[in-house]
């Protein structure tokens, strides 16, 4: 899907949400998460050649699979913590989106430190 289509669908979402929320809010909210998964499943395959590149670019450098695999969580860490935390706003609970935000920053930190080690390990290599 491009751009234009997967921003037409998440507009008209929108909007019926917005109808529906008046009258019937938990059927509102069904329907914007769905609205949501076909926006993820949209971009999947925009995702997969990403993935796809990167690795291309990791052999060309000569960077080991390891050397990506933080990176990776760290991001998919990210995502998840930013499209539950939106969520959590949307049901009016402010609050748990906060510790969720904390709790995946936290998470990504504890991810990417077996990163920052061998950057770290390297660079004392060089000195």
């Amino acid at each position: 899907m491009d751009i234009f289509k997967l921003s037409a669908l998440a507009v008209t979402a929108a909007l019926c949400a917005l109808v529906l929320k008046k009258e019937v809010p938990a059927i509102s909210a069904v329907l914007a998460l769905a609205a949501g998964a076909i926006l993820l499943w949209g971009a999947a395959g925009a995702l997969s050649a990403l993935r796809g590149a990167a690795d291309a670019l990791s052999r060309t450098a000569g960077l080991a699979p390891e050397v990506w695999k933080p990176v990776w969580k760290t991001v998919g860490i990210g995502v998840v913590t930013r499209l539950a935390s939106a969520v959590c706003k949307d049901a009016g609970e402010g609050s748990l989106a906060a510790f969720l935000e904390t709790a995946g920053t936290a998470l990504a930190l504890l991810c990417v430190l077996p990163l920052a080690q061998a950057v770290l390990e390297a660079l004392e290599g060089l000195l």
